[in-house]
């Protein structure tokens, strides 16, 4: 089985998702920036997170391709995982609407609460009612025509859904407390200039190190479910 990973930084890959994938039998097969027309029959299509605006076609003309290509898959019904940025992609190739969030940069590590139909989720049952995740996103999406809301948190209230086989996450389950400390490395810059402390978001790292098993075993189901959709 094939799992097409769609990444649009270097830095950011597919963490704790990668071994669960392989775990289960699927070959990850990595594009950066790009899709191909094979990618359509892959039995997986993962779209990773990024620092650019699903409104920024313009400037970045691989994401109407990328919009394009989820929208293709979700009409004929073959599974798509978003996460961060390709959670918005995959909303707005469902038909909601991707805008700046109103509630500010949302930023740090902390818990994602799950909903009711969220918790009774073949995947998400047996976590606990929050779970310790990485936020890093400025924009968010409306309701998601004909998804379940899966997550929320104070700020934004869509933070996760499914929709048919598929599921988007705009929070990083994925994430390592070390993959954090590099990512605020990279990030420090454009952090610093948003009037985010970076001390402050360095000594969260720990929290979500000791996250990693429960976000893991997470993945591990999310997994479990792809290659049964497949099967």
């Amino acid at each position: 089985m094939r799992a097409v990973v769609i990444q649009h930084e270097q830095h950011e890959d597919a963490g704790l998702l990668g071994p669960e994938l392989t775990k289960v039998g699927f070959t990850l097969v990595r594009r950066f920036r790009a899709v191909e027309r094979v990618d359509l029959d892959a039995e997986l299509v993962v779209i990773l997170g990024g620092s650019m605006s699903v409104a920024e076609v313009s400037q970045h003309p691989f994401l109407q391709t990328e919009l394009a290509f989820l929208s293709e898959r979700l009409a004929l019904e073959r599974p798509c995982l978003g996460i961060c940025l390709g959670a918005q992609l995959l909303a707005a190739s469902a038909g909601a609407q991707v805008t700046k969030g109103k509630n500010g940069f949302e930023v740090g590590i902390a818990p994602a609460r799950w909903t009711k139909p969220g918790l009774e989720d073949a995947v998400v049952r047996g976590a606990p009612q929050r779970s310790t995740v990485a936020h890093w996103h400025e924009d968010t999406f409306g309701p998601v025509p004909q998804a379940t809301l899966l997550a929320s948190t104070d700020r934004y209230s869509q933070q996760a859904f499914r929709l048919g086989s598929s599921y988007a996450f705009q929070f990083h389950l994925e994430l390592t407390g070390d993959a954090w400390l590099h990512w605020l490395d990279v990030g420090a810059e454009s952090l610093t200039a948003a009037g985010k402390d970076l001390v402050a978001l360095r000594a969260e790292a720990g929290k979500l190190r000791a996250a990693e098993a429960q976000n893991s075993q997470l993945l591990g189901r999310l997994a479990e479910h792809f290659a049964r959709a497949m099967g």
